[in-house]
């Protein structure tokens, strides 16, 4: 059972599928290799077993009569907690979240609508608002590859239950990185679809029960294969992204490698990664263009900023909604006299922007995804760093107090995490997550492919060549055994 457990996605529904194993036999394995690493790890938070055995149950009796059907049929998995779960509502980290009714989120719905097994969900930050996933309610998540140090955020205990086997696909979210960073800390795939293909309804936030699609976020998948992201994505998306596909032709493929931005610090550890998987991809017949940054980044992080704050002050306390009101003034001094674009005081703007601050943010953003549309005429898709250093040490201090250090010895800003991920993000574009190597002391590097409006297939097709030709999905090394 452990060997079906390390498979991808694909592999369980083929062994399902082809009676090597029933959906009730697959679901007790995964809870019990949860059982095995939960005091380890912190992924998975809540679970429902008893609703999941009944719906296993209900797939197998289905498959006896020949009647199993949906592409996912039998299949166990889990759901970050900022998506409702009939059962187990979204708590976002929060108690008062936590009990209260709550319907299938769409996403879930669809999922369980192709015969997934939910059982689960995976810790995620307070509101989803951290590069860190911690919270009061459950605790702290620790990366598989060093307990030491985070696993990313927020869909970050959706990554480790990937990566040590717990699930074979999840259902996670990006607003600032939420689906790449974990991948990228943790090694294992993730996609974050252009923006509006898949539904947001049942999302925490914003607030429970709202039909609002927030603006730069989105819900995509997370898997150990870029193959299993396009099955996901099919079904999250509704049709909109066909579920298989061949891989790219690597040989005809025309990727720009973008590495270097004057305003964004960059790791040299990381650097030397994805520049590693450039070279890689060279020598498997990819035409490779090392580029300059693609757009003015400074006008692209000013506006995603001022649009990002916009929606996260929702989500703030009305006490410190109006703390931040009263800071305007001073923060409009502090800019006036060089404060940084990453400072507390573009902070509290960002947060408290008024509408005609949002519509001259939006109109900068609807000029550079015009400026950029050429650039994917050209290539392919752009191969990028995702975060600018790999997983750091846990740092629980209040945002202002923490900081970044590079193995150059640099100290950089933390908000300097938005920078990497800001491009795809602020203007709408799918990224697809691949594992692009390990740092010398052995943690993860990913790299996104970001792709065209709407090229979510290219920029899959990409991942899925790099996963079967260059390298995929290594696992960690196995949890230490558990104090009885």
């Amino acid at each position: 059972m452990a060997d079906i457990l390390d498979l991808d996605a694909t592999g369980q529904l083929l062994a399902l599928s082809g009676g090597r194993v029933s959906a009730v036999e697959l679901l007790k394995a995964a809870l019990a290799r949860h059982d095995q690493t939960h005091e380890v790890f912190n992924a998975v938070v809540m679970a429902d077993p008893e609703r999941a055995l009944e719906r296993a149950r209900a797939v197998d009796d289905l498959r006896a009569k020949g009647d199993a059907t949906g592409a996912l049929a039998g299949l166990p998995m889990t759901v970050k907690d900022t998506f409702d779960v009939a059962g187990m509502p979204a708590s976002s980290g929060l108690e008062a979240l936590r009990r209260r009714q709550a319907e299938d989120a769409t996403a879930v719905a669809r999922a369980r609508g192709a015969g997934a097994v939910v059982w689960g969900k995976t810790n995620t930050p307070v509101m989803a608002g951290d590069w860190q996933t911690f919270n009061d309610l459950y605790g702290t998540t620790n990366n598989p590859w060093d307990g030491a140090r985070t696993c990313g955020g927020s869909s970050g205990g959706a990554a480790v239950a990937l990566a040590t086997g717990v699930t074979a696909l999840e259902i996670g979210s990006d607003i600032g990185g939420s689906l790449r960073v974990p991948a990228s800390f943790c090694g294992v795939f993730s996609h974050k679809p252009t923006w509006g293909i898949v539904p947001q309804h049942g999302h925490v936030p914003p607030r429970p029960g709202s039909w609002v699609e927030r603006d730069l976020n989105v819900v995509g998948p997370m898997a150990r294969s870029a193959r299993d992201l396009r099955l996901l994505l099919s079904i999250l998306a509704g049709g909109a992204v066909a579920p298989k596909a061949a891989p790219a032709d690597l040989r005809s493929a025309r990727i720009a490698l973008w590495v270097d931005e004057p305003s964004f610090p960059l790791d040299p550890e990381v650097r030397a990664a994805v520049e590693r998987l450039g070279t890689a991809l060279a020598a498997a017949g990819v035409q490779v263009t090392p580029i300059p940054s693609p757009l003015d980044m400074r006008a692209l992080m000013g506006a995603y900023h001022t649009l990002l704050g916009g929606l996260l002050a929702e989500d703030l306390p009305p006490a410190v909604q109006r703390q931040m009101q009263r800071m305007r003034p001073f923060a409009r001094l502090a800019m006036k006299r060089g404060a940084g674009p990453l400072s507390p005081a573009a902070m509290a703007l960002a947060y408290t922007a008024t509408h005609r601050e949002w519509m001259e943010a939006d109109a900068v953003r609807c000029r550079l995804r015009h400026e950029i549309a050429g650039l994917f005429d050209k290539y392919d898709a752009i191969l990028a760093p995702i975060a600018p250093v790999p997983a750091f040490p846990h740092d629980h201090r209040p945002f202002q107090s923490r900081s970044l250090k590079l193995s150059s010895g640099e100290t950089i800003a933390y908000n300097a995490m938005l920078n990497w991920i800001g491009l795809a993000t602020a203007l709408g574009h799918p990224a697809s997550v691949v594992p692009a190597g390990r740092t010398p002391g052995g943690l993860p590097v990913g790299a996104q492919l970001i792709g065209p409006w709407g090229g979510d297939g290219r920029t899959l097709a990409l991942a899925q060549a790099i996963d079967e030709e260059i390298g995929g999905f290594v696992a960690p090394a196995p949890a230490p055994a558990v104090p009885a």
